[in-house]
This record gives C-alpha cells, structure tokens and sequence, in this order.
C-alpha cells in the first residue's frame, strides 16, 4: 500500500525501534510508497511512511533492496554532500563517506555484511540517520 509521507520533525526525530519478522508489511509499503515516489526519491526509511521502524529501502543500481536493523559497522572516504528529503523541505549539507560496510537483516531476518560505495552508500547514510532520528 502506498503511504503518505510523514513531515512530522518530532515524529522523525524519535530513534526507529528494532524490526521484526512483523514487519514485513511495513517493509512492503515502504517498497510501494518508494516506487510511486520514483522520480524524485531513491531511498526511504520506514518512518518516512509513519512506523517508527528500523527498515529503509533505496535503489541499489536500478533494483531496490530493504535492508532490517540496517547499522554501519565501518566507514571511509570522509565528504560533503547537499542531500534533500521528501519528508523536509530544502537542501543540507551533510558528512558522508564513499565507502560503508553495512550489518543488515534480510527478509528472513538473517544477518549479512555488505560494503556499499559511492552514490548508493550515500543513499544508505541518509536512510540510516532517518532511523537515529537524526534530521538532515
């Protein structure tokens, strides 16, 4: 189901609690909510959509991914980036780096690594803020 996408700072800005196998609803909204939102957006996190969740999705070269319980456990390449939001308005200027190593929960809720680069570790960085209640 395609969800309206939540503006509230203070609701954005609680920290995501952990997801569950009770999510996967969540998960698939969000998927939904990302794809009718395609041309202006490349990832979301699920408080986005109004569930204070730990899931984000995003475009990972043309095909979307749904990380769960998504953390950062090693980082490189320090810059700047000017990142915008569907849930705020205007543009910020943002610490990123060009190379993350990312603990995650599948949709079986097994745990992996990945390293993620460039423009999608960008996406990912951003995605994870939104879930520590960081606003941009």
């Amino acid at each position: 189901m395609i969800r309206e996408i939540c503006k509230d700072e203070a609701f954005l800005a609680q920290k995501a609690k952990p997801a569950t196998a009770d999510d996967l609803c969540v998960a698939q909204d969000l998927l939904e909510t990302l794809e009718a939102h395609k041309d202006g957006c490349v990832g979301m996190a699920a408080n986005m959509i109004g569930a204070n969740k730990r899931i984000i999705a995003f475009d990972n070269g043309g095909t979307h991914m749904v990380l769960f319980n998504p953390e950062i456990v090693k980082c490189s390449g320090p810059y700047q980036a000017e990142e915008g939001c569907l849930s705020l308005t205007g543009a910020r200027t943002v610490k990123r780096f060009r190379s993350i190593k990312v603990r995650y929960q599948n949709e079986a809720f097994q745990v992996r690594f990945k390293t993620f680069t460039g423009w999608t570790a960008e996406i990912i960085q951003h995605e994870i803020d939104h879930c520590e209640g960081i606003i941009i």
